[in-house]
Parts: C-alpha cells; sequence; structure tokens
C-alpha cells in the first residue's frame, strides 16, 4: 500500500496577543492508501489542529505535508481549496447542511464547486443517496430528517466527488447509540470500498472501529499502534 498522507516534522503555532501557543511541536506520521486511523486525543491535545491541517483547512508554520504526491505545505489558498474539493471528503459532528437544500441539493453542492455538469451533479448524487438508504428521503429538507438521515446525507455529500480521504470529526457526537452504530457501520462499508477513513473522536467505543489508534497529548503524539481489538459492526439498518 503506498503512503497518501505524509507529515514530516510539522509544527504549528499560534499567536494570542503576546503568547504563542504551540499547538503541535514537530510531529511526523505517515497514513497509508485504504487505511482506517482513529485520531484521538483530550480536549488542547492538538487533535482539531491535525485535523484542519489534515484537511487542508489550516497551513503549517513549519514542517512538510505530502498528500497523494502533493506537497501541501506549498500551495495557495485557491490551491488548497481544489485539493479540499477533490481529494477530502468531510463529514462533521454537526452535519454542516444548509438548510434550505433539500438532500439531493446538500449532495450535489461539492460537485457544483468542482464544475460537474448538472445532469451528472444529479445522476451522482441520486446514487450516493442510494447507496446510504436515503433513496426515499432526497427531496426532503434538513427539518424533516433525522439526526441519522441528516449524517447519512453528510456522508454521501463527503462522497460524491469520489475523494481519496474521508475526514470524520466526531461523526456520532450529535447522535443516540443505536444511530451511532449505523453510521460506523456506513464507515466501515467505505472503507471495504477502498477510501481512507480518518475519524477524529474522544470516545474510545469509536475508535475501537478503526484499524489503527493515534493519541495525541500537548501537541505531540504519544501513542501510535495497531488495534488488534478492533469492533466491527456486521450490518447497519437504514431509518
Amino acid at each position: 500500500m503506498r503512503d497518501i498522507i505524509k507529515l514530516n516534522n510539522i509544527v504549528k503555532n499560534y499567536k494570542i496577543g503576546t503568547i504563542v501557543v504551540k499547538a503541535l511541536k514537530s510531529v511526523s506520521l505517515t497514513i497509508k492508501e485504504n487505511e482506517y486511523v482513529a485520531l484521538m486525543g483530550p480536549s488542547g491535545s492538538g487533535k482539531s489542529t491535525m485535523m484542519n491541517i489534515l484537511g487542508c483547512l489550516d497551513t503549517l508554520s513549519s514542517g512538510e505535508y505530502i498528500l497523494n504526491n502533493n506537497d501541501v505545505s506549498k500551495l495557495t489558498d485557491n490551491q488548497l481549496a481544489e485539493i479540499r474539493n477533490k481529494e477530502i471528503g468531510f463529514v462533521f459532528q454537526t452535519f454542516n447542511l444548509l438548510p434550505k437544500y433539500t438532500a439531493l441539493e446538500n449532495v450535489m453542492l461539492p460537485m457544483v464547486y468542482s464544475g460537474t455538469p448538472k445532469i451528472e451533479r444529479e445522476k451522482t448524487a441520486i446514487q450516493t443517496l442510494k447507496n446510504v438508504g436515503l433513496a426515499d428521503r432526497m427531496e426532503h429538507k434538513p427539518n424533516e430528517l433525522s439526526g441519522g438521515q441528516r449524517q447519512r446525507v453528510a456522508v454521501a455529500r463527503a462522497l460524491v466527488n469520489k475523494p481519496s480521504i474521508i475526514l470524520a470529526d466526531e461523526p456520532t457526537g450529535n447522535l443516540d447509540t443505536k444511530t451511532s452504530i449505523e453510521i460506523m457501520g456506513l464507515l466501515e462499508e467505505i472503507h471495504k470500498l477502498g477510501n481512507t477513513i480518518i475519524v477524529v473522536t474522544h470516545e474510545e467505543d469509536i475508535a475501537e472501529h478503526a484499524e489503527r489508534i493515534i493519541r495525541l497529548r500537548d501537541g505531540e503524539i504519544v501513542e501510535d499502534f495497531k488495534n488488534e481489538n478492533r469492533k466491527m459492526v456486521s450490518q447497519h439498518t437504514t431509518n
């Protein structure tokens, strides 16, 4: 398996007034294609900063970030936006759906930014929503959907541009236990299809679904190990 992410001695500092906060301290990390990784750590550990850097939402203070053979650390803002749109699918705890748009319109949105023709956008979005079990909810707006259904729409939106990486930030944080299991089952199926999955979480039972667990503390990696007790979801039901 080839390396899809390579971080070499990355540093991220924030300046708050006269104080410099060292959010990440010379972190090096390699993630291979089709790995399923959980990124863990308490509040203030640097995991959110790490997620923002991996997702090209923030830039480094120093170091090198190679994503799919692109040196991200040298890209302009426009180039970073293009990489985000093509290479990374985001799934957020708060779903981040546009309330006035239907499920179908929300899923089509990333393809608008990537310049996909309208007929192809609609066809791809419909199929992707079917794949996540929402064939009968396409014309519903977010406030007409349950939390689990909204997260499925968010997952479908993350998948439409066929990204290399799915970056899920606390994807079950606003969901009940049953729905959380369903969403983790969905991520498991996506992983089986070949996507690299990175889940950022503070919940041990969510991290247990990953093949590899990386723990951060005080801006440094303190543990990085293969998860021998991986929790699998054999099947999930759609709601």
